[in-house]
């Protein structure tokens, strides 16, 4: 018992410290996002029709290498910004899995089988895309969001309010719900005339030097004050958003190591010989096992001699995809029926493609 509990700990804490880099990679890109990204000109950039949509965005993991842990608050942050369903759900799959560290992991463990390296990425994209452009379906896409992130969806307005409203993504405490603060007035900011002298100083000043230097002060003040503001939003907002994810991670990552633990491996090894078999208990393996997908191919590598080609590649798309952590940082913003689809179709779609693959070999 003693032991089960050290290695349930040991497993605990590896998962926690090969995690927690890549979800704090993940909060500082969102929070980068909120920063430089404007979301309207974003969205003119992207195709229209829904399948592209699903396809571009599961491209889109290829230039922001983050993995299952870092990828949920970059998913939630693209669709606060208005990004339509079918990008995000695209890039929330296949991030993990479509960037160039995972692909060269994958390369260097699977040297001599090519072919599980090409397949994985062509398995992830497909996956992506088809799950994608499935959600897509669903117009209205806040019922199925949890009502803190639906409330922060960007909402049609008249021109002239926009023109009087701040963004939502330039406000603090984006992450939480009724954290986020109101415009500051112009005088709080030291841009209105007069605002940056003091009367002591208008004493020593003349008139025209007093404008003269207000002139220059507040022009300085009307480009560093919206940009401290905006600064301050962004260090807020990945404080938030670190926070609430990383208790999410935490939670996650014991379930896991303690699954792991209890989960009769010997069991696992005596199906890898079935062509059917052997898939659900990769499937279920990268579910429980919870592994980063920048490592996940060496695991993988582990089972190489006992387990066929399809199952292994079962578990290089599925788990990326879908784990017992990622399963928790999903619930963060999506409600549980939407999670519930995600698994279901993720599963489906990874189950017959890996049998395809048994199929062709055998």
């Amino acid at each position: 018992m003693i032991n089960q509990l050290n290695s349930s700990f040991t497993l605990f804490l590896s998962l926690l410290v090969e995690a927690m880099p890549f979800l704090l990679l993940g909060v500082i890109f969102s929070g980068i996002l909120q920063w430089f990204i404007d979301e309207r000109k974003l969205i003119t950039y992207l195709p229209k029709n829904p399948l592209l949509g699903a396809f571009v965005g599961s491209l889109i993991g290829f230039l922001f290498p983050v993995c299952e842990c870092g990828n949920v608050p970059v998913a939630r942050r693209l669709l606060i910004q208005g990004i339509p369903i079918s990008v995000a759900i695209g890039f929330l799959l296949a991030a993990p899995t479509i960037n160039p560290i995972v692909i060269w992991a994958t390369w260097t463990a699977f040297r001599d089988q090519p072919e599980i390296v090409v397949l994985r990425v062509l398995f992830s994209l497909t996956i992506a895309t088809i799950v994608g452009w499935v959600f897509s379906f669903q117009k209205d896409i806040r019922p199925i969001l949890q009502p803190t992130t639906a409330r922060l969806l960007p909402r049609a307005k008249p021109l002239v309010s926009q023109k009087l409203d701040a963004s939502p993504l330039l406000q603090s405490g984006t992450f939480f719900l009724g954290r986020s603060s109101t415009s500051l007035p112009l005088e709080s900011m030291g841009l209105l005339q007069g605002s940056m002298t003091t009367p002591v100083e208008s004493q020593f000043i003349g008139v025209s030097d007093q404008i003269t230097i207000n002139k220059n002060i507040n022009l300085k003040s009307l480009f560093l004050a919206p940009n401290r503001q905006r600064l301050l939003s962004l260090l807020d907002s990945i404080v938030q958003e670190l926070r609430e994810l990383g208790g999410v991670l935490v939670v996650g990552s014991a379930i896991a190591a303690i699954i792991q633990v209890a989960a009769p491996r010997e069991l696992i090894l005596n199906l890898g010989q079935g062509s059917i078999s052997s898939i659900i208990a990769m499937l279920t393996l990268a579910a429980v096992v919870s592994i980063c997908s920048t490592v996940d191919a060496f695991f993988a590598l582990s089972f190489a001699a006992t387990f066929t080609s399809g199952s292994l590649l079962a578990f290089l798309v599925f788990g990326p995809m879908i784990d017992i952590k990622a399963v928790g940082l999903l619930l963060s913003f999506f409600r549980s029926r939407a999670v519930v689809y995600l698994i279901i179709l993720a599963a489906q779609l990874t189950f017959i493609m890996a049998v395809g693959v048994n199929l062709y070999l055998s």
